[in-house]
């Protein structure tokens, strides 16, 4: 079974998405599946120092990556348009027997689905949320023309879509009536436990050994809803803590923006700004913090809150968090209403009870080791694309 994955990007700098198809290329290779990535040398504003026009191994799997246009205007970037992977999926597509295209509104997963649909090579779409009702109010007259257009017959022609949570299937369908999908969530490696984390990240952070540490750990853009997270924690200023803000700013001149906020909310002496986090500093973090917190506008899943809950970190997550159904039927962590109040009232009440935090830890714990490890989803990922090439044959 040769399977081709189709995404914009691959850059850390584009979150949660750019890792999964990584860790999900090589979940289905050692599950059996031929599976390999193409995509664009993309790095945000900039581009990938990487091999181009031909197989590369990148961190451990098959990735092919093409030169991004780099014109001017960032919206044009941002659209990923690539003459180069154009001219080889052209070429390329009808070899593969299954096409998982990752993304909608973006030039490569665009080309992909439309040259599938010509040659009749099945495919899937994951659509990454974009279909979700925050993200389409976002440039809403853009993309409901381009929905319209273009992206309309590109969906209606797939196989079918792949959503991670139920939330995100009934907000798609809300988009687009009558399109056929499954649900596989993403799924996350369980981590090797980093010895005295607790005391290694309050020594890194400069940090008494019992202060509380709140970790924000996200891709730092207007979406994840820090204009909440921040006035909240600054409401509760009496409690002891200080927040740990991990991650790189999305586009870059939002950092003034996060600068402002901490200043007004009065948080800029307790706050521990840091970069993108991999690899065992970012598991100190997670092991290390006492509370994860992501109030985000839209998550159609949210990697970043499975890999606290795998570090049995206690987590308070907005309800625009599609994870937020799983984690209250499992009692694995708090869902907030997207409000000051509501924000600051769960984080005190947490703080102030250490053992109801350290009962939904290991809840949460429990939940992503029955169904968020990569092993699982690949298995289930395998199915998905055996019954679509036998119901095509």
């Amino acid at each position: 079974m040769r399977v081709l994955h189709v995404i914009p990007s691959v850059s850390p700098l584009r979150g949660g998405p750019s890792f999964a198809v990584i860790a999900m290329v090589r979940a289905l290779r050692e599950a059996g599946v031929e599976a390999e990535i193409a995509t664009t040398n993309d790095d945000g504003d900039g581009v990938m120092s990487v091999r181009l026009n031909d197989v590369a191994d990148h961190q451990g799997v098959p990735v092919r990556f093409f030169q991004r246009a780099s014109p001017p205007l960032r919206p044009l970037r941002e659209f990923g348009y690539s003459r180069p992977l154009g001219k080889w999926l052209q070429q390329q597509v009808p070899r593969y027997d299954l096409l998982h295209v990752h993304a909608i509104f973006s030039y490569a997963s665009t080309q992909a689905m439309r040259l599938a649909r010509q040659c009749g090579t099945p495919y899937i779409n994951r659509p990454l949320g974009q279909m979700c009702q925050w993200s389409l109010g976002q440039r809403a007259f853009k993309k409901r023309a381009y929905l319209a257009l273009v992206e309309r017959a590109n969906l209606r022609g797939a196989a079918a879509l792949h959503f991670t949570t139920e939330l995100e299937r009934e907000e798609a369908e809300l988009a687009e009536p009558g399109l056929p999908g499954f649900v596989v969530p993403h799924g996350i490696a369980l981590p090797e436990p980093v010895t005295e984390a607790r005391a290694r990240l309050r020594t890194q952070l400069k940090l008494s050994p019992d202060e509380p540490v709140i970790l924000f750990m996200s891709r730092v853009h207007h979406k994840k809803g820090l204009e909440v997270l921040i006035p909240a924690l600054g409401r509760i200023r009496d409690h002891r803590f200080t927040l740990a803000l991990v991650g790189d700013a999305d586009p870059p001149g939002y950092e003034a923006e996060v600068r402002g906020l901490l200043e007004a909310a009065g948080l800029t002496a307790r706050t521990c700004r840091l970069p993108f986090a991999s690899g065992e500093w970012k598991q100190t973090l997670l092991q290390g913090a006492d509370l994860f917190a992501l109030t985000s506008h839209s998550e159609n899943f949210g990697v970043a809150v499975v890999e606290a809950l795998a570090a049995r970190l206690p987590v308070v997550i907005s309800d625009g968090v599609a994870l937020a159904g799983a984690l209250r039927e499992h009692s694995a962590g708090e869902v907030v209403s997207l409000d000051v109040s509501s924000v600051a009232a769960t984080v005190a009440r947490l703080l102030q009870n250490p053992a109801m935090a350290r009962s939904q830890a290991v809840a949460g714990r429990r939940l992503v080791e029955a169904e968020f490890t990569w092993p699982s989803v690949a298995g289930r990922l395998r199915a998905e694309y055996a019954r679509i090439l036998s119901a095509r044959k």
